[in-house]
């Protein structure tokens, strides 16, 4: 059976790691810890796979711009504190690695910094899966198009032929923007309502699912 897409891109957070908790918990602890208005749960998850300065200034609009490096210290500590129990979902070492057997390219388009990336593609033992990857403190910010841009570039395929997977309605823009199809999953920080305003070609509801509907249609 012919292929629909060869270039699959895959948000980091909330759609191949269970880490959106994580970051939640981590934003509102580094707030606490300065003093400032602690965000809703919605409102934290709101900025995840956006770049750190996006992020703060939506999450704690209340913050100066001078003061974000205090912030982001007290996050990073939260957040590393957490991340060794941080897991993958369910099956997605299987899904990627079946993947990349049936020869599909596989990259990464993360909010996370490159340096956050690379920490836990190595602690997963991921790293070798993927061909490509972009991080938000090294381009520009999702709902921006040069993540996917650049990716296309680099891998030198087309946007027709390449798929969006992520969990936030920032994916979604990312891809619209890049003129690239999307997947919205339903499972990570985004609820399903907000990802299905961005009309993507499905929005899967596990990750389970996820793996079947990329075998059955990617």
């Amino acid at each position: 059976m012919q292929r629909r897409f060869g270039l699959l891109v895959f948000d980091w957070d909330g759609t191949l790691m269970d880490s959106a908790p994580a970051i939640v918990a981590s934003i509102q602890e580094s707030c606490r810890d300065l003093g400032l208005p602690v965000p809703a749960c919605e409102r934290a998850a709101h900025v995840i796979g956006l770049g750190l300065k996006d992020a703060l200034s939506y999450a704690v609009p209340e913050l100066p711009v001078s003061d974000y490096g205090k912030l982001a210290e007290r996050y990073r500590y939260h957040f590393l504190a957490r991340d060794p129990d941080i897991e993958l979902f369910p099956g997605t070492r299987e899904m990627l690695s079946e993947l990349k057997q049936h020869g599909y390219l596989l990259a990464v388009a993360t909010g996370k910094s490159r340096v956050g990336l690379e920490r836990t593609l190595q602690a997963t033992g991921l790293k070798p899966y993927f061909d490509a990857s972009r991080c938000a403190d090294e381009t520009r910010s999702k709902p921006h198009p040069a993540m996917l841009e650049e990716l296309m570039m680099e891998l030198v395929i087309a946007p027709q032929a390449t798929l969006m997977i992520g969990d936030t309605a920032h994916d979604l823009q990312m891809a619209a923007n890049a003129g690239v199809p999307a997947l919205a999953v339903s499972y990570g920080a985004h609820p399903r309502e907000s990802l299905s305003a961005f009309d993507p070609i499905a929005c899967i509801d596990t990750p389970q699912e996820l793996a079947l509907w990329l075998k059955k249609n990617a």
